[in-house]
């Protein structure tokens, strides 16, 4: 997540940069500087940040990761998506079997989901 992308997260949020120190645990000069370029983004605060813009915004309608990518059976049953009941949340949890297999870090992995259509809609686009 880069500094536009942070802004343009906050204001779908709603949020003052206050209110998202608040939220993501960080100090108001943390946040400033996230929005400054000044500081890149930690993974724990973009995972953070979206899945608060997940929770915000209606899953209705959404489908499960393994029915939209239409995951083999074997493949389901060793992802922790599956079992924990969260196709729409794939994204947040480590550990997922995405393209195949678990990536090494959120990194690894979320560039594999920015690319993914169950991730799409939460995409803050230019």
């Amino acid at each position: 997540m880069d500094k536009n992308e942070f802004s343009k997260a906050r204001a779908r949020l709603g949020k003052t940069q206050a209110q998202m120190a608040k939220l993501l645990r960080a100090s108001l000069k943390a946040v400033q500087s996230y929005e400054q370029g000044w500081r890149s983004i930690p993974a724990h605060a973009e995972s953070q940040i979206l899945l608060l813009l997940s929770l915000k915004e209606s899953r209705e309608g959404r489908k499960d990761c393994w029915v939209v990518l239409k995951c083999p059976t074997d493949r389901r049953r060793n992802c922790p998506a599956w079992e924990f009941k969260a196709g729409k949340l794939c994204w947040f949890i480590n550990g997922t079997i995405c393209e195949g297999k678990a990536q090494k870090n959120w990194q690894a992995k979320i560039k594999i989901c920015r690319s993914c259509k169950v991730m799409a809609s939460l995409l803050i686009s230019e």
